[in-house]
């Protein structure tokens, strides 16, 4: 039976044959740990949403004339990408964290458009296999995790000169069923909360290097895989009897080291064997889309600024002219990354395999300022909130009968404000700018679909200055040989180590 509901989809991943590794001991059921749970809930409200408002969180698929989650739905037009992001900003608004689900989604549009490519050069078939997949899992409704980021050991080197070549995720063996695969894949979001592992080349490969060049689906609790949990901040507090001190205790993100030993890809399953030239068109295709996909961010701005603004008026100063100059401030950054992020996705266009494809120079643009302003964001909170964001007593503090009538005199801000709801607004912001959230909104903004450098490599490949100099030359009459602008690009070229 396909997946409805968000009570379905947390049942669905009750009784699975999975090794997930906690503070060094094997989680007996994930669904029941305290500290994985509000990951899970996360990606739960991406099923309640679509229950409550199927025009933002569904879309019509042409492949199976289903209405289905957008998540799993392959971009038919500008309009469904732009659609996408509403959907991101949402989703953050609501869980004020990761939900975990735009990489697979972003994987599932990229790979539909390099299969057909590649299908197109080697008359290969993975593009009908891929899209047998997309019709099983869009009628099962399920969440699929993409896998692309590599451990890489030594950064230098390629996949296939290091010394251990498990550090890069490669094919092992291959029968007429199908291949298996050994490696890891590091910093995996939502991959325990996901039914399907999509894995993918993270990086432009060479002709040596074609064991690492695949692309394949498997299950989630496909034997030989083992996850090994990732520690956030403060990540205990959700396992503590009382809520407060958790400060978003029903959401959370989730991240995990992906450990695959000898896994087992059908062929059916397979969509890219050996096809080293194509890694490189993933890996662009991919970001593209998740760059601008970071718009999600933005949900979790609106949550931090209603929380600086809270608090402000608990201060009894929501009107002081430097606390409402720090939130336009806040407002700005947070619509910046959202303008571009929407920019990217209406300027898309359609591809040969009828996938739309976002901008690229706004979606690098996008994820750069991702990369910056949540931490202007984060800061500005900090700073309306004051010093008890870091100083607070505990919540069992608060609840002592000898310590909290003394807290409760002393914590108090303006009249008619209840101390409770003053620390709860003030152990929000912790966990969005240095608590379990600050995952999902701070070290994820910046290192999550690429560093800020990637990007920058990628705007300095788009820059168009030859043009633009043209362009400035000609309204300033300037004449000069033609071979001098070519000269000087071929310079800026090398600089930028673009050849």
């Amino acid at each position: 039976m396909p997946i409805r509901t968000a009570e379905e989809y947390i049942q669905s991943l009750r009784g699975r044959n999975m090794k997930v590794y906690l503070f060094g001991e094997l989680v007996k059921e994930p669904v029941d740990h305290p500290m994985i749970k509000p990951s899970i809930n996360a990606v739960a409200e991406t099923y309640a949403l679509a229950e409550r408002d199927g025009e933002m969180a569904t879309a019509k698929s042409s492949i199976t004339g289903l209405q289905v989650n957008r998540f799993l739905h392959i971009a038919e037009s500008a309009d469904d990408l732009v659609n996408q992001n509403k959907m991101q900003r949402k989703l953050g608004q609501l869980t004020g964290t990761c939900f975990q689900r735009c990489v697979g989604m972003d994987a599932l549009n990229s790979l539909y458009s390099v299969t057909f490519e590649i299908d197109e050069k080697y008359k290969t078939n993975y593009h009908k296999r891929l899209t047998d997949f997309i019709k099983m899992i869009q009628q099962e409704n399920y969440v699929i995790g993409g896998a692309m980021t590599d451990p890489k050991g030594d950064r230098s080197k390629a996949p296939h000169q290091q010394e251990d070549p498990d550090v890069f995720l490669h094919v092992v063996e291959k029968n007429d069923k199908g291949i298996f695969v050994t490696g890891a894949k590091a910093h995996q979001t939502g991959c325990i909360n996901s039914h399907w592992i999509i894995v993918m080349p993270t990086m432009r490969l060479l002709e040596g290097d074609k064991d690492y060049a695949v692309v394949g689906a498997m299950p989630a609790d496909a034997p030989g895989i083992t996850y090994i949990y990732g520690r956030q901040s403060c990540d205990t507090r959700s396992m503590e009897e009382d809520d407060i001190d958790a400060g978003n205790a029903k959401f959370a993100g989730q991240e995990a080291l992906i450990v695959f030993d000898r896994v087992f890809i059908p062929w059916d399953k397979v969509f890219m064997f050996g096809e080293y030239e194509f890694a490189a068109m993933l890996v662009e295709r991919f970001t593209c889309y998740h760059r601008r996909s970071y718009v999600c961010k933005t949900g979790l701005g609106d949550v931090l600024i209603g929380a600086a603004a809270s608090i402000a008026d608990y201060n009894g100063v929501p009107d002081v002219s430097h606390v409402r100059d720090k939130l336009v401030e806040m407002t700005h950054l947070n619509e910046t990354i959202y303008a571009t992020g929407i920019a990217s996705s209406s300027q898309a266009h359609r591809t040969k395999s009828g996938v739309w494809l976002n901008d690229d120079m706004l979606a690098n643009v996008t994820k750069h300022n991702v990369t910056r302003f949540p931490y202007e964001i984060g800061r500005l909170a900090q700073d309306i909130a004051g010093g008890l964001v870091v100083t607070l007593p505990s919540a069992k503090d608060l609840n002592n009968p000898t310590t909290g009538p003394i807290l409760k005199k002393y914590l108090r801000g303006r009249k008619g404000v209840d101390v409770e709801n003053r620390v709860r607004i003030l152990r929000l912001i912790e966990n969005m700018t240095l608590g379990r959230n600050a995952v999902g909104y701070l070290t994820e903004s910046m290192h999550g679909a690429g560093s800020p450098q990637a990007q920058r490599i990628q705007i300095a490949r788009q820059m168009q200055l030859g043009y633009k100099k043209k362009l400035a030359k000609n309204l300033a009459n300037v004449k000069e040989n033609p071979e001098n602008d070519q000269e000087q690009s071929d310079y800026f070229q090398r600089v930028f180590k673009m050849k």
